[in-house]
């Protein structure tokens, strides 16, 4: 079964992206914060990653950036999940490896869940 790893702070969304895979017949896990996902990738290394970047304890560019430097995690593709919509905040992440990057106000989840999907195939 396919395992997501949601790194999200907003407790709203996180029962709502987990629903919506769950229905999809993804098995979800969350985080809270940074340190919590590093903590889940280490020990239950998720087939994708969803990354808000806004995060406690440790930002989701440094989350970013430790996936990506691993050699035993750096092929989970990430997707970026965030309320940052700037230029320069996209193209950083993507530079950074992620995948895709959604702004969630432009999104709606269905969205998010079809990209995944994609990206787990093997599509951009």
């Amino acid at each position: 079964m396919t395992r997501i790893l949601i790194v999200e702070d907003e407790d709203f969304l996180i029962k709502a992206l987990v629903d919506n895979f769950e229905i999809e017949g993804f098995t979800v896990e969350s985080a809270v914060n940074g340190e919590d996902a590093m903590n889940k990738v280490s020990k239950q290394k998720p087939d994708m990653v969803l990354l808000d970047l806004l995060l406690p304890k440790k930002g989701g560019f440094d989350v970013l950036k430790e996936l990506k430097a691993n050699p035993e995690w750096n092929l989970i593709p990430v997707i970026v999940l965030s309320n940052l919509g700037g230029d320069e905040q996209i193209k950083r992440a993507l530079e950074m490896g992620a995948d895709d990057y959604f702004v969630k106000s432009q999104h709606p989840i269905e969205e998010v869940i079809q990209k995944v999907k994609q990206v787990l195939q093997g599509e951009k």
